[in-house]
C-alpha cells in the first residue's frame, strides 16, 4: 500500500465528517473479538472449546471421529501445528452472537493479525501460564493497544506442572506498562483457563491446578462485560471494509468485510471504492455470513456483522463497499514493512521437469501475483533475470510456507538463500533487528552466549527461574538468525525454545560468518553409488543415499572443513576376475541427513540455492560448472590479498 498511515488516517477523518450529526446506537446482541497470542499458547484449542460448549459441533460428524483444531483447515496448518491464516467463526450464547477471529501466533504471519484486528472491537490476549509473555505477545499486544482495543488477559494452561501463574500475571502487567498502556487499558480482567479441558475461572488456582468452574461460562460472561458492542450511526449510508479475501469453487473470489455503517443486501448495487480512490458500481451477487463452521447465505447484514461478499472479481484488501449515492471511503489497511527477502524463479537444474508440471516463468509469475492478492505483508519485485523474482516477507517461515504450498501445487522452483531487506536512513545503511527470547537448561548458557556473540547479538536480560532453566533476551541482527534454529537445536540437544520477532532498524553491523563448514559438491552427473559414498562419508555428513540422481554443482553433503570440496559420488567399483582374499565386506554407510525445505533454506550459503520439486528438495551451487567456480574463488582470494 503506497499511502502512508498518517495520510490514510487524515483522509478517513475527512470521510467520516458526514457522521458527526447522526445519533449513535449500539448492537447489544453482537460482539466481535480476536484471540491473539504467541505461537503455541493455545488459541485454536480455545476456539475449539468455545465452539464445543456452544453446541456448534452437534451436526459435525468429523468431530466425533476425533479431529481437533477445527480452525486449522489447511493441510500445512495441521502438519506444522500452527495457524497460518486468520479465520473467523461465530458462537451463539442465548440471543447474543460472538464473532471470533482466530489469528496466527507466529511472527512471520503478523500481517494476518493486523488484518484481523481491523474486524473487531476487543481482544483476548492468551498467555501461557509457564512460558509467560514472549516476543510475539509483545507484537500483537502493541498492535491492539495502538488501535485502543479493550483487552481480556487469559492465562492458559494453568494445569501445567511447571506453571507459575502469579509471576506470569506480573510479567503481563509489566508488558502493558512497557508498551505505554493508558489507565483504561491497564484495568483489564484476568481469566484463568485450561483450554484443553474447556474450563475457565476468575479465581486464581494453585500452580498446576485446574480452574474452579467446570466450563467456559465465566469467559463468555467476561467477553459480554468487557468487549463493547458494535457502535453505528442511525441513518448513515453504507460503509463496509474489506479486511480479508477468500475464494469459493462455486462463487469465485470472496471479499470478507466488516460492516461499519448502514445495511448491505443481496442483489444490491453498491459503490466499490478502490485503493487509488476511483469508484465503480458493482452488484452484490451473493451475501454470506458465518454460523459456527459454515458460511450460510444471508439476505442482508447490519453494522458490526462480518460477511463474505461474492461478485467482485478484482476486489482487494483495504477497499470499501459504500452507498451508491453517497460513497465515503474507509482508511486503507497498512501493515509493517517486510524484513526478509529471497529470490524465486523457474527450475534451471539439469534434472528440471522430472516431477513437476508447472515449469514456465509465466506460470510462476501468475502464481506469485495471485498470492499478492490476499497477502498484504508480501511484496514481489522484478530482478535482472526475466525468470526470477524477489519475494519479500516478514520472515523465513512465511516465505518457506509459500514455497511449500507452490511445491504441492506441482511447481518446480529455484529458491535463493533468504536475505535481509536493508534501508538507507540519513545516508547510512540500516538492517532489521530482531528481539529474541531463548529458554534453555542452564547447562547450555556458555554455548548459547558463544553462539549469540558470533551473530553480534546484544544481551538485554537474563533470568534464572530457579528451576534449572534460564531465559535470555537478546537484540540481534535478522541476518544472524537466518539458519540459526538448526544449530541452536543441535547445541541444546533439542531441549531449547527459541522465539523472535522484528523490532527495529539499526546501522549495518558488518560481516557475519555464521556457518563454519563448507559443502561437499558433486563433480558430475549420475546415480549415487554406495561404493563412492563409503569413501566420502568420512569427510562430513551426507545428504544423499545410493540410487539418488545427482548432477555437477549439486551439494551432496556438509564438509567438516570450512572450504568446499568437489567429490565423485557416482564412482562404481571396478570388476575383476581375480578372487579377493577373504570375503568382500559390503560398505557400511551412515544413514543420510535428509533435509526438508526449511532445513535446506537454513543450510544454504550465499553462493548456493535450493531446487524445489514436488518429489525432492536439493541444494545446489548457483554456478554449476566446477571450473568456473574455482576461477571465481581464486579471483576473490586475489582481491582480498590486494
Amino acid at each position: 500500500m503506497s499511502n502512508s498511515p498518517a495520510l490514510n488516517t487524515a483522509r478517513a477523518r475527512l470521510n467520516q465528517a458526514h457522521l458527526k450529526d447522526l445519533p449513535k446506537k449500539t448492537r447489544d446482541n453482537l460482539r466481535n473479538v480476536a484471540i491473539i497470542a504467541h505461537v503455541d499458547h493455545g488459541k485454536t484449542t480455545l476456539v475449539d472449546a468455545m465452539l464445543w460448549q456452544s453446541g456448534a459441533f452437534a451436526a459435525y460428524k468429523k468431530q466425533e471421529e476425533g479431529q481437533d483444531r477445527m480452525m486449522d483447515s489447511m493441510d500445512l496448518e495441521r502438519e506444522k501445528g500452527i495457524t497460518i491464516l486468520a479465520k473467523n467463526t461465530s458462537v451463539r450464547r442465548g440471543d447474543t452472537i460472538i464473532n471470533i477471529i482466530d489469528t496466527p501466533g507466529h511472527a512471520d504471519f503478523g500481517g494476518e493479525v493486523e488484518r484481523g484486528l481491523e474486524m473487531v472491537d476487543g481482544v483476548i490476549l492468551l498467555v501461557d501460564a509457564s512460558e509467560g509473555p514472549l516476543p510475539q505477545t509483545r507484537f500483537v499486544l502493541r498492535k491492539a493497544l495502538q488501535k485502543n482495543l479493550p483487552v481480556i488477559l487469559l492465562i492458559n494452561k494453568v494445569d501445567r506442572p511447571d506453571s507459575r501463574i502469579a509471576e506470569v500475571v506480573d510479567e503481563a502487567y509489566a508488558l502493558f506498562l512497557d508498551l505505554d498502556a493508558n489507565e483504561e487499558q491497564i484495568e483489564f480482567p484476568v481469566v484463568y483457563a485450561s483450554a484443553k479441558a474447556g474450563r475457565a475461572s476468575l479465581t486464581r488456582p494453585a500452580d498446576g491446578g485446574m480452574p474452579v468452574e467446570e466450563n467456559l461460562d465465566v469467559l463468555f460472561d467476561t467477553i459480554f462485560a468487557t468487549i463493547p458492542a458494535p457502535v453505528y450511526h442511525e441513518g448513515a449510508p453504507l460503509q463496509a471494509h474489506v479486511t480479508n479475501l477468500d475464494s469459493s469453487p462455486f462463487l469465485g473470489r470472496l471479499a470478507l468485510c466488516r460492516v461499519h455503517e448502514g445495511v448491505i443486501k443481496k442483489g444490491q448495487t453498491v459503490s466499490w471504492i478502490k485503493t487509488d480512490g476511483s469508484i465503480e458500481r458493482v452488484k452484490i451477487s451473493e451475501l454470506l455470513m458465518t454460523e459456527a463452521l459454515e458460511r450460510v447465505p444471508a439476505l442482508e447484514a447490519h453494522p458490526g456483522d462480518i460477511i463474505a461478499v461474492a461478485g467482485i472479481e478484482t476486489i482487494t484488501l483495504g477497499e470499501t463497499l459504500a452507498d451508491l449515492e453517497n460513497p465515503h471511503q474507509l482508511p486503507l489497511i497498512t501493515v509493517d514493512e517486510p524484513s526478509i527477502s529471497m529470490t524465486i524463479g523457474i527450475n534451471t537444474s539439469p534434472l528440471a521437469g522430472k516431477s513437476g508440471k508447472m515449469l514456465t516463468a509465466r506460470q510462476v509469475k501468475d502464481r506469485l501475483d495471485k498470492e499478492l492478492v490476499g497477502n498484504v505483508s508480501l511484496r514481489v519485485l522484478n530482478t535482472e533475470r526475466p525468470d526470477t523474482w524477489e519475494v519479500q516477507g516478514r520472515g523465513e517461515l512465511q516465505l518457506a510456507v509459500l514455497v511449500e504450498i507452490m511445491k504441492r501445487e506441482s511447481f518446480e522452483l529455484t529458491v535463493g538463500k533468504p536475505q535481509v531487506v536493508t534501508k538507507m536512513i540519513d545516508g547510512k545503511l540500516h538492517e532489521p533487528m530482531e528481539r529474541l527470547s531463548i529458554d534453555a537448561p542452564e547447562d547450555y548458557l556458555g554455548v548459547l552466549t558463544q553462539l549469540m556473540a558470533l551473530r553480534k547479538g546484544r544481551m538485554e536480560q537474563m533470568v534464572n527461574h530457579g528451576t534449572g532453566w534460564i531465559r535470555l533476551d537478546y537484540k540481534v541482527p535478522s541476518r544472524g538468525l537466518i539458519g540459526f534454529r538448526t544449530e541452536f537445536l543441535t547445541e541444546t540437544r533439542g531441549t531449547g525454545l527459541l522465539h523472535h520477532v522484528f523490532d527495529s532498524y539499526e546501522p549495518w553491523f558488518g560481516e557475519l560468518r555464521t556457518r563454519g563448514t563448507g559443502s561437499l559438491v558433486s563433480d558430475r552427473i549420475g546415480a549415487v553409488t554406495s561404493y563412492a559414498l563409503a569413501g566420502i562419508q568420512e569427510r562430513g555428513s551426507i545428504f544423499v543415499e545410493p540410487g539418488d540422481e545427482v548432477y555437477e554443482g549439486m551439494v551432496i553433503g556438509e564438509n567438516s572443513r570450512s572450504d568446499d570440496m568437489d567429490v565423485n559420488c557416482v564412482r562404481e567399483k571396478k570388476l575383476t576376475n581375480m578372487r579377493a582374499s577373504g570375503t568382500d565386506d559390503s560398505e557400511k554407510l551412515i544413514p543420510p541427513k535428509k533435509l526438508n525445505m526449511e532445513g535446506a533454506l537454513e543450510y544454504c550459503r550465499e553462493d548456493e540455492c535450493v531446487e524445489v520439486t514436488p518429489a525432492v528438495v536439493r541444494i545446489r551451487k548457483v554456478v554449476l560448472d566446477g571450473a568456473e567456480r574455482a576461477r571465481a574463488t581464486s579471483r576473490a582470494k586475489k582481491n582480498n590479498q590486494n
